[in-house]
């Protein structure tokens, strides 16, 4: 099964220049962990809410004036959508992320979650996975 098959194509993303408040209430309003930051259809990175946290939040940075740009993480780890689910949950396990935004000709066509993998009917070997990606989940 490919990553396409079961990825969420409903992105929500945002600009380089919008302010994390503006992004916390994106990832409100839609129940979303994470907000791809494009220019156009091209990925330039993503805010998770653990970034907002973490390097916003911890910091006391005012939420109004700080930009995705100041936090953001750069280049995030991606797959392309005609990449099998197996790839995704081993992209997943290696770089401990719950979230992969997909590629398709380098443009951003959608997002695979950990929640996505979790809905399939999973092989023994996924579901180990899996449980390596929740054991150590840092972004």
């Amino acid at each position: 099964m490919s990553v396409s098959e079961i990825m969420s194509a409903r992105i929500f993303s945002a600009d380089q220049n919008s302010s994390l408040s503006d992004i916390a209430k994106i990832m409100k309003e839609q129940d979303i962990g994470a907000v791809p930051v494009c220019e156009g259809d091209r990925l330039l990175g993503i805010i998770t809410d653990r970034d907002i946290i973490v390097r916003a939040v911890s910091e006391k940075k005012d939420l109004q004036k700080t930009l995705a740009r100041q936090v953001m993480t750069l280049d995030p780890i991606c797959i392309e959508e005609k990449d099998s689910i197996s790839q995704a949950a081993d992209l997943m396990a290696e770089y401990q992320v719950k979230r992969l935004p997909v590629l398709k000709s380098g443009k951003l066509v959608g997002i695979i979650t950990l929640g996505d993998l979790a809905i399939e009917h999973l092989n023994t070997d996924q579901a180990d996975a899996m449980s390596g990606i929740a054991r150590g989940i840092t972004h």
